[in-house]
């Protein structure tokens, strides 16, 4: 009996620790994020968690510090990738807490409370989060999508045709800037001609720079390294990362599914990149080309 009794004294220590430390996450949010409504409801939260802090205080009777590592996580997540995304995050980790609350035994009488206020917090967040570069997800989307597919069907061709991981490099670099420039055109005209309330110019500008970086990071091993073979394999690592990552973020920052878009999306680079590397051989061995 004693030893259920301080595994539940336990328990709520840690619940405790988590309330006082989103409440200072909350706090600092709310400090940064813009507009007053937005600045109300995270500051209201924030009390929020502090009431739920005091709540667990009356049953373990002493102070808890707060985990400066997740506070310095969260707010540099959130400067870094944007109040939504680190807000979505803060999300999920409460969810996590619906589940453990419910397995608190009855003769904590507030729990019922805090579980409320916490779905509360979720439906608050949930018409809270409108920033201004998840609108332009799309602008993203097409950029990285269009690189990735495009550019890693070029290296795969050159890397076999051309045989040179300076020429590869070159020759990837000139058509990836020619393209990011003609996609962030086609972004620009179908942002303009779609009422939406973006401006073309930013759907432009995302696009554009997304297309960009993606270049610059697939060419880089081959920069670097000697073994145009091992250039190609890390380029496709790269390539994976990066769709990793990017649909990590969206599928936390969109509630959208990650598993089957990152499947999918791997799936195709890695289909039109198989392509274009027998195309590079056909093309070499029909012309005879030597380099």
């Amino acid at each position: 009996m004693k030893k259920g009794r301080d595994i539940e004294s336990r328990q709520i220590t840690v619940f405790q620790k988590n309330e006082i430390t989103e409440h200072y996450i909350y706090k600092k949010l709310s400090a940064r994020v813009n507009g007053v409504k937005n600045r109300r409801i995270l500051f209201q939260i924030a009390d929020d968690e502090m009431r739920h802090y005091n709540v667990w205080k009356t049953y373990t009777k002493r102070d808890v510090k707060p985990s400066s590592i997740k506070i310095w996580f969260y707010t540099l997540v959130s400067m870094v990738f944007g109040f939504t995304f680190g807000i979505k995050l803060m999300e999920n980790a409460e969810k996590n807490a619906h589940d453990v609350y419910s397995h608190i035994p009855d003769s904590i009488k507030e729990i019922n409370g805090i579980i409320r206020d916490e779905e509360e917090h979720e439906q608050a967040l949930l018409a809270l989060l409108d920033e201004d570069r998840l609108k332009y997800t799309g602008s993203l989307v097409l950029g990285l999508n269009d690189a990735l597919v495009e550019l890693m069907g070029v290296l795969a061709g050159l890397t076999f045709a051309l045989q040179n991981n300076a020429l590869v490099a070159l020759t990837a670099a000139i058509t990836g800037v020619a393209a990011a420039l003609s996609m962030a055109a086609s972004g620009y005209l179908s942002t303009k001609s779609d009422p939406g309330g973006k401006n073309p110019f930013v759907a432009a500008l995302y696009t554009g720079i997304t297309y960009i970086i993606t270049v610059l990071l697939l060419i880089t091993p081959y920069l670097f390294f000697k073994d145009i073979y091992l250039c190609l394999g890390l380029a496709f690592f790269a390539a994976v990362i990066i769709i990793g990552f990017f649909n990590y973020y969206i599928s936390v920052a969109r509630d959208l599914p990650f598993k089957s878009r990152f499947l999918e999306m791997i799936g195709l680079i890695f289909t039109v990149a198989a392509l274009s590397f027998l195309a590079g051989y056909a093309i070499r061995y029909a012309f005879g080309i030597v380099i």
